[in-house]
């Protein structure tokens, strides 16, 4: 058995937003095995520099690869902005973000070429979704919309409470206004207010999930280098969790959104990497 089809895949996250990533990679890979390390001492990243974020996501990188894992993948929308290109270059170990693989699909469903973004501020503020689509349709109009409010209320459990719905239809009005087709949810907290939003939005709008569409493009990452798992996990821990603090919060989160019982949750010292 070829061990390094064995390693696992590592997932980084400024905070417990990557687990909707980490969830999509259980459902799509379930052969595969998890090292998952949560910023939760540092996050957000949102309002940090980008030399900043590059720093952390270099600590996080030299960290996994202490777990050896095979792949590494960036959940986490503003390291995959600022730092992704950065670390790709620097470390030899195959590194996804989760922004193309989003934009790719978004460019494929928009019918009228308005696509609307949904991010935190230091997200929309890069414009690299803009960037990105515009790549692929210079034709296809983008619009940005910070919608800052979200991550607390999804980390405080009020998916489908009246303020969260609130808050979300005083975000979305200006996007409706424009007449976006497509949605792309550009912070990995926001697939959890998937069924809110998909409510407020229609059937008119697509929702784009960029977790799961990142999960499938592990998926081909792994078969093209062939670095697929083909066997069933024989650990007793085939998912494990590491953070910079706050272990037992991280915990509890986790455990109420992944199909998969959380047992172990690890302080680490990032700084040390």
């Amino acid at each position: 058995m070829n061990a390094e089809k064995e390693a696992p895949i590592g997932v980084f996250d400024s905070g417990v937003g990557g687990l909707t990533v980490a969830r999509e990679i259980m459902r799509n890979l379930p052969s595969e095995k998890i090292v998952y390390f949560g910023d939760t001492a540092r996050v957000p990243y949102g309002s940090k520099s980008q030399n900043t974020i590059i720093r952390y996501s270099r600590q996080i990188i030299r960290f996994l690869q202490t777990e050896n894992v095979k792949a590494i993948v960036a959940a986490c929308n503003t390291a995959s902005a600022f730092a992704l290109e950065e670390v790709q270059k620097e470390f030899d170990i195959p590194i996804l973000g989760v922004i193309t693989p989003g934009v790719k699909t978004a460019a494929k469903a928009t019918k009228n070429s308005k696509v609307g973004v949904i991010g935190t501020e230091g997200t929309i503020g890069t414009g690299i979704h803009r960037q990105y689509l515009q790549a692929i349709d210079p034709d296809i109009q983008v619009f940005g919309k910070p919608c800052p409010l979200f991550v607390p209320l999804v980390e405080e459990g009020w998916l489908k409470d009246p303020i969260t719905i609130e808050i979300a239809r005083r975000y979305l009005q200006e996007l409706c206004q424009e007449g976006i087709d497509t949605l792309i949810l550009g912070c990995t907290h926001y697939p959890l207010l998937r069924s809110t939003l998909s409510e407020l939005l229609g059937e008119s709008v697509t929702l784009v999930n960029p977790a799961y569409e990142t999960a499938l493009e592990l998926k081909r990452l792994l078969e093209k280098l062939d670095l697929i798992n083909p066997g069933q996990k024989e650990e007793e821990f085939p998912y494990r969790f590491y953070v910079s603090d706050l272990a037992e919060k991280f915990k509890a989160f986790a455990n109420s959104i992944l199909p998969y019982d959380v047992e172990m949750t690890k302080c680490v010292d990032i700084e040390e990497y």
